[in-house]
């Protein structure tokens, strides 16, 4: 056996590691094959700042990156869609769960970050050294269904904002044709830098704030209501629309994907891990950025709730297709001259605000939908290359990795959008929410049980206050989804699909308990693991002890 360990600084923190294997990440040889690239082929310096101990603009600026990438999905096509619906529905008496979702996001995406800091991976790769072979493929399939699902709807949303921009002369498939390529040109922004691909997607947020905004100050919503209903958590006259609406806002927040991605994308950043300071540090700079993020990505979702709520809450078709009608607009026949509740997706959102607000209100919602599904279905993209080689250990080209992402995530939705015409893919939404929240367990678990395990996390493990706050709110979160899913099953009502759904979930929540059951020994439950847990692949894996070094010039071997 070899042991390495990290020469005592005058900090004193040098950790002492044992592995009976090469640290998983030392380069490959690469004599005989290309190099191993991706968004980290240089990682970002951050500066030294001796005049500000506690704070510094400088270092926050350095770390300043992740966090808008990670907060991107929470601007995907699928949040502007809950988010109008919402409005619609509730009007402004939902905004009070949009904040919580959020702050529970934060919460959660946090937990994420600290995993990529403090081990120098990021979560797939945490589960491909922690959980047994057949556990590790099912959870990698698992996650892979949620990108897909996630990505469908980011695709999809692109291609009706192409459509919307073209007067419907660019059909749905079109649409996705042209965002297929354009995302593999965006996605080789990285060979210019990571600071320019970063602030490329600093610019499609820029675009979003402004259109959704515009759209905002058009409409000019109740302030009071609005404050009201962020601030006080009622729901006065609600019914089974509006608690399914609420749910579905918290399905559309929290994306199982994305704590695969924030906790890669941390990994970006200088850090050496051998120095507790300089991660604890880190740690501190990577959650104000993300509360920043996070901070921007939710006025963003209020504008677009709250212009929905004062327009268009309690209007029926009726009301929305004689205002249509009377401005000649091409989309009156999207609403049939009924007196049913509005219902808007975000195709109908856009032609409903250029009945009522003039043909820019529709272009420029449409540009917002455009840069909402460019920059998520390039983030999807990197999530589903960060899962792909974490789980698989792959280690191909660039181009390969993205050529084969891009098409396991693409050519369903090629599919759909060949099949289903623009105003009937409201359906194939709810049906992808629901394939989203399924896969949440399988992103929430794990990274509650490795953050929460000192023999990963070392001194940066969970505190009491995280274990029970974070699994409560990871039961809570899953709960909600749960509901969710069983009301969209009751809602199909067929005998046989309710069979179907009861085998399947036998097996899901079969896995979901293996893995509840993991999670529970690493919070301190001991007693659940009868002196097993070895056996079934939850162990203290050496390799994982070289993290602490990975960063560090003090690595001598012996």
């Amino acid at each position: 056996m070899r042991r390495t360990e990290s020469s005592k600084d005058g900090s004193g923190d040098g950790i002492s590691t044992v592995s009976g294997s090469r640290n998983p990440l030392q380069p490959a040889d690469t004599s005989s094959e290309e190099p191993f690239t991706t968004y980290f082929d240089s990682k970002i310096p951050i500066p030294e700042d001796e005049t500000h101990s506690c704070f510094s603009f400088r270092k926050l600026w350095a770390f300043t990156g992740p966090g808008f990438l990670m907060s991107i999905a929470y601007l995907d096509p699928g949040n502007i869609e809950s988010d109008l619906q919402s409005g619609a529905v509730a009007g402004f008496k939902l905004l009070w769960v949009l904040l919580l979702a959020t702050v529970m996001g934060l919460l959660l995406q946090r937990l994420a970050a600290r995993l990529g800091v403090v081990t120098g991976l990021h979560l797939a790769e945490v589960c491909h050294r922690q959980y047994q072979k057949v556990p590790r493929i099912i959870l990698w399939l698992m996650v892979e269904l949620a990108i897909i699902g996630s990505d469908m709807q980011e695709v999809i949303g692109s291609a009706i904002a192409i459509n919307l921009l073209s007067m419907g002369k660019i059909p749905l498939w079109g649409g996705v044709l042209i965002t297929i390529a354009d995302t593999f040109v965006f996605l080789f922004l990285d060979k210019y830098g990571l600071r320019k691909l970063e602030a490329f997607f600093g610019f499609l947020i820029t675009i979003m704030a402004l259109t959704f905004g515009y759209e905002y100050i058009t409409v000019k919503p109740n302030q009071e209501q609005l404050l009201k209903g962020l601030f006080i958590p009622y729901c006065q006259n609600c019914g089974t629309p509006q608690l399914e609406q609420a749910v579905g806002i918290v399905g559309a927040v929290i994306m199982p994907h994305n704590m695969y991605l924030h906790s890669a994308l941390v990994k970006s950043r200088q850090v050496n891990r051998a120095n507790k300071k300089e991660v604890r540090e880190a740690n501190k700079y990577f959650f104000i950025e993300s509360c920043i993020a996070l901070f921007v990505s939710f006025i963003i979702n209020i504008f677009v709730v709250t212009v929905f709520a004062e327009a268009f809450f309690d209007k029926t078709n009726a009301d929305v297709h004689e205002v249509c009608a009377n401005s000649s607009s091409p989309h009156s026949s999207l609403f049939p001259n009924n007196n049913e509740t509005l219902a808007v997706d975000i195709y109908k959102g856009g032609a409903v605000l250029g009945c009522y607000f003039g043909p820019a209100a529709l272009y420029i919602w449409a540009i917002g939908i455009l840069a909402a599904g460019q920059s998520s279905t390039m983030t999807g993209t990197y999530s589903g290359q960060f899962v792909m080689e974490g789980f698989l250990n792959l280690r191909w080209s660039r181009f390969a990795r993205v050529l084969l992402t891009r098409s396991i995530a693409i050519t369903p939705t090629l599919f759909v959008a060949i099949f289903q015409d623009v105003q009937h893919l409201t359906g194939m939404n709810d049906f992808l929410n629901i394939l989203m929240s399924l896969q949440l367990p399988f992103a929430l678990i794990p990274v509650l049980t490795f953050t929460s395990l000192s023999s990963v996390m070392n001194d940066f493990a969970n505190g009491l206050f995280w274990k029970i706050g974070g699994g409560a709110m990871i039961l809570l979160i899953c709960s909600i989804n749960m509901y969710f899913v069983v009301d969209y099953v009751r809602s199909l009502d067929h005998l046989g699909l309710y069979i179907g759904a009861a085998l399947l979930s036998v097996v899901y929540l079969s896995f979901v308990a293996y893995l509840t059951w993991l999670c529970l020994i690493a919070l301190g439950v001991s007693f659940l693991a009868c002196g097993k847990t070895q056996q079934l692949g939850f162990v203290m894996r050496p390799e994982l002890f070289l993290l602490n070094n990975v960063d560090s010039d003090s690595v001598t071997a012996r």
